[in-house]
């Protein structure tokens, strides 16, 4: 945000205001402490294990402007008291947008069961080219999350990309009261949190409030391949953008699809890109990021791109600069000694899993062999023996070689690899680190993967350091 008096920011947070009202505070807005730039606005967030209040201190010490707080503290800055600091949050990151909409903000909301992350990587790097862009940095799409990112938009902020994440209905409905989209994207609805859903159906209805909140001219972005999203025009008075990776879309007012679909030797796609609708036009696409999934979310960036007004040729440029943006996601690390590390452990669901195999399958070097680091997919309710054990005998259907398992579905994991694979469960980070090691040599591919409550990407950090004799 730009900078602001004391008075006006407690005015935008609904807040009660304890100090000088004219002192000058921002442009930053913090939830931690370590984070405190000069001035920042320090927001005190109880959490269940920590709360914020008791690093206030420490924070207006370190130079923060002002804190955001649910009561009064003994400190010699301006103080914003609310009932709810969470609730505050959200509140003055909603009134910051709705401020900046007049001037031309324009705000897109991305949502799906998985690629969501990387498609809004993709896109505010695209959209870059056009103005000034913020979009989260990694994975911020919840309740604390999305308020956050809001914040950091200015008076030249043209474009707000927000990621929206759902762990219940009516969740991301609240997440469009604070970001106010203009633009809908639906990447796909797939099996990530169905414990807590209980089926594939509810979650496309929670995935869908995205579109419901869109106004008449704004943009729906729909995944024409998954017959979930594509039934979701139905639920929105925007516009229709299609994307698909198997052909033209039959519908939309903007359809964008993929010719020629092809890849180089560390997976990276290249593919024509084309338009038909309010856009017309085709023009040559090679990624620096790898996957056959990245084609579809690269896709659904250029569709939010060009309804605002870029032409093929520009988007087809800024997806060739493109990188990846976000840790712990597909990230390629060859080492000294030829073993390529694929650190994809940032999270995991039965269709980002299924993605992550066959892409490390197709990379497969000559003499060289496949070795999976798996652990559970977290969130799956009671089908989730079975959902482990479909990823083990899919790792066996692609030819790894080894699979070494780890966490509570660790037995399902291998008893779905059966007999024709080497498999075993370790016990923990340092076992599976070491079992890895000791089996891994030159030419190996070696995916690591799980969801983000086992942490392991300290496994593929470690595995990513040759041994120490083949450093150079």
């Amino acid at each position: 945000m730009r900078e602001l008096t004391a008075g006006a920011l407690a005015a935008l947070a609904g807040a009660r205001l304890v100090g000088d009202p004219d002192v000058m505070v921002g442009p930053d807005v913090v939830i931690d402490s370590r984070a405190v730039t000069p001035g920042a606005v320090f927001v005190a967030l109880q959490g269940e294990r920590v709360d914020g209040h008791d690093f206030a201190a420490t924070a207006v010490a370190a130079g923060a402007g002002a804190v955001l707080v649910s009561s009064e503290l003994d400190l010699d800055v301006p103080q914003l008291v609310v009932d709810d600091t969470l609730a505050g949050l959200a509140t003055l990151a909603t009134a910051l947008v709705a401020e900046a909409l007049p001037g031309g903000l324009v705000t897109i909301g991305i949502t799906g069961s998985s690629g969501k992350t990387s498609t809004k990587d993709l896109l505010a790097q695209v959209l870059a080219d056009v103005g000034p862009t913020v979009a989260p940095i990694g994975s911020f799409n919840n309740e604390i999350g999305v308020p956050l990112t809001a914040t950091r938009i200015t008076g030249e902020t043209r474009f707000l990309v927000s990621e929206m994440g759902a762990r219940g209905q009516r969740h991301i409905t609240f997440l469009c009261g604070i970001a106010q989209p203009r633009v809908g994207v639906v990447v796909n609805v797939g099996h990530a949190h169905l414990g807590e859903f209980g089926s594939v159906e509810a979650i496309a209805q929670a995935k869908g409030e995205l579109v419901e909140a869109l106004p008449a001219d704004g943009w729906a972005v729909l995944n024409a391949d998954d017959p979930l999203v594509s039934a979701m025009a139905a639920r929105t008075v925007a516009r229709i953008a299609t994307f698909a990776v198997g052909g033209a879309p039959a519908s939309g007012d903007l359809r964008v699809w993929a010719d020629g679909v092809g890849y180089d030797g560390l997976q990276h796609p290249t593919f024509l890109l084309r338009a038909s609708g309010t856009v017309e036009g085709a023009a040559t696409v090679n990624l620096q990021v790898s996957g056959a999934h990245q084609v579809g979310n690269a896709l659904a960036a250029a569709a939010v791109a060009l309804t605002q007004g870029m032409g093929v040729e520009d988007v087809a440029t800024g997806l060739a600069r493109a990188t990846l943006q976000s840790h712990w996601r597909m990230e390629l690390h060859e080492r000294a000694d030829g073993v390529l590390v694929v650190n994809d452990a940032y999270n995991a669901n039965p269709d980002s899993m299924a993605a992550a195999l066959r892409t490390v399958a197709s990379l497969r070097r000559p003499r060289g062999r496949l070795l999976a680091v798996l652990g559970d997919m977290l969130e799956l309710g009671p089908g989730a023996p079975a959902a482990h054990r479909e990823i083990g005998a899919l790792a066996a259907r692609l030819g790894v070689d080894r699979l070494i398992a780890i966490g509570g579905h660790a037995n399902d994991l291998v008893d779905g690899a059966g007999p024709g694979v080497d498999a075993t469960v370790a016990t923990d980070s340092d076992a599976a680190t070491a079992a890895a090691a000791a089996w891994l040599r030159p030419a190996d591919v070696v995916l690591v993967k799980a969801s983000r409550g086992l942490a392991l990407e300290s496994v593929a950090e470690q595995l990513s350091m040759a041994p120490e004799g083949e450093r150079e």
